[in-house]
C-alpha cells in the first residue's frame, strides 16, 4: 500500500501541523488541467504526496471544442484504473473514506462552462454518470447558459434554468464562479440545491473581475452552499501566488460568512503546461486588461501543508482548520450528490 509518511518530512512544517495535515481530509475542490492527454495525469502524486485525499480535475471548458470532453474524460478515467494502487475515480462519497483509508487520492471531474453540453440537456446525466460532479455556467465569457464574468452578463437564459433543474435532480453540484454578477446571483435564487463558488477569491481585497463581491460571497452561503479560494497570482494580491495572500482571503471570507462555508480549490497547473493553450480567441477569455502579464504564477499542491501551518499560526481551531481543508466540501457533496 502507498504510503505518504516519507514525503512529509519535506513539508517544512511543524509537528502540530504536520500531524493535522495527515490526519485532516484533504479536499482540493478544483485543478485547471487543460487537457493534452492521458500523460496529463502523471504529475497526480505531487498532490497525494502533499496529503490531498480529493482532487476535482477539469476536463473541459468553454474555449476548446466540446467534443473534446469526451476523449478528455475517457483517457483520465482510464489512467485512473490503471494506477489504481494509487488512485481510486469517485463515484461515491465512501471512496473518498476509502482513498484515505488506504493513502490513496480520490479523482471526480468538473466542467467550466455549458457550452460542453452542446446544447443537449441530457448531457448533465450523462456526464454525472462518467465522474463529473460539479459544472460552471461559463468560462468567463457568455454562452447559452448564461453569462461570463469577463463580458456583458447576459442573466441566466431558459437553458440555463433548465440545466440547473436537471444539476439537482442527477445531484452535481451547481457552481458559479467565472460567471457574470446576474447569471450567478439569479442561479443561486432558481436552484433548489446549494450553489457553490469552487474557485474564486474576495473582490474587496483584489479587485480583478473574476474575483467575486460580498453580495455573491453571502448569496452563496446563504444557499448552504460554500466559497473556495483559489492561488492563482492576479487573483490573491501584490506578491502574488503566495501562501500568504490566500490566507488573507480565508481570514475574510470567514469573517464574513463563517468557517462552515469556506474551503479550497487551488487551481493549480501541471509544470508541463501553459496555462493559456494556443488558440485564437485566448485574448478573449483572457482580456488583456485583466491579465496583462498573462496567467503566470499559481500556488503549487505542494504548498497545501503550509495552508494548515498557516492557519494554525492565525489561531484557527483545529475543528475549524479539517473544515476548511475538507470537511465543508465533503458535507456539501454528502448532501447533493446521488
Amino acid at each position: 500500500m502507498p504510503d505518504i509518511s516519507a514525503s512529509t518530512d519535506q513539508w517544512n512544517i511543524s509537528e502540530q501541523a504536520a500531524r493535522l495535515h495527515r490526519d485532516a481530509l484533504i479536499w482540493d475542490g478544483h485543478a485547471g488541467f487543460a487537457y493534452t492527454g492521458p500523460t496529463d495525469l502523471k504529475e497526480l502524486d505531487r498532490w497525494r504526496t502533499s496529503g490531498i485525499n480529493f482532487l476535482s480535475l477539469n476536463v473541459t471548458y468553454d474555449v476548446v471544442p466540446w467534443q473534446l470532453t469526451i476523449e478528455c474524460i475517457s483517457n483520465y478515467r482510464h489512467w485512473v484504473r490503471a494506477h489504481s494502487d494509487t488512485l481510486i475515480q469517485v463515484e461515491t462519497i465512501e471512496d473518498i473514506h476509502q482513498a484515505k483509508r488506504e493513502s490513496k487520492m480520490a479523482v471526480a471531474f468538473d466542467i467550466e462552462g455549458m457550452n460542453a453540453l452542446n446544447g443537449d440537456p441530457g448531457m448533465v446525466d450523462f456526464y454525472y454518470r462518467l465522474g463529473v460532479r460539479q459544472m460552471l455556467f461559463a468560462y468567463n465569457l457568455n454562452n447559452q447558459a448564461g453569462g461570463g464574468c469577463h463580458d456583458d452578463d447576459c442573466g441566466l437564459t431558459g437553458f440555463g434554468r433548465e440545466i440547473i433543474g436537471e444539476m439537482n435532480r442527477v445531484g452535481m453540484i451547481v457552481d458559479c464562479s467565472h460567471t457574470g454578477y446576474k447569471t450567478a446571483m439569479q442561479a443561486i435564487e432558481f436552484s433548489q440545491s446549494p450553489v457553490i463558488f469552487s474557485h474564486s477569491n474576495a473582490r474587496a481585497l483584489t479587485d480583478h473581475e473574476r474575483n467575486i463581491p460580498d453580495e455573491l460571497i453571502k448569496a452563496a452561503a446563504a444557499s448552504g452552499g460554500l466559497v473556495g479560494v483559489t492561488g492563482v497570482d492576479v487573483f490573491l494580491g501584490p506578491k502574488g501566488a503566495v501562501v500568504e495572500h490566500l490566507l488573507e482571503h480565508i481570514d475574510y471570507l470567514v469573517q464574513m460568512i463563517g468557517p462552515e462555508n469556506v474551503a479550497i480549490s487551488m487551481d493549480s497547473i501541471l509544470d508541463n503546461q501553459d496555462p493559456e493553450p494556443p488558440i485564437t480567441t485566448a485574448d478573449k477569455f483572457w482580456p488583456e486588461s485583466q491579465y496583462p502579464g498573462g496567467l503566470e504564477g499559481f500556488i503549487p499542491p505542494e504548498e497545501f501543508p503550509k495552508v494548515t501551518q498557516g492557519l494554525l499560526d492565525r489561531g484557527y481551531s483545529e475543528k475549524h482548520i479539517r473544515g476548511i481543508l475538507g470537511k465543508n466540501y465533503l458535507a456539501l457533496a454528502s448532501k447533493i450528490w446521488k
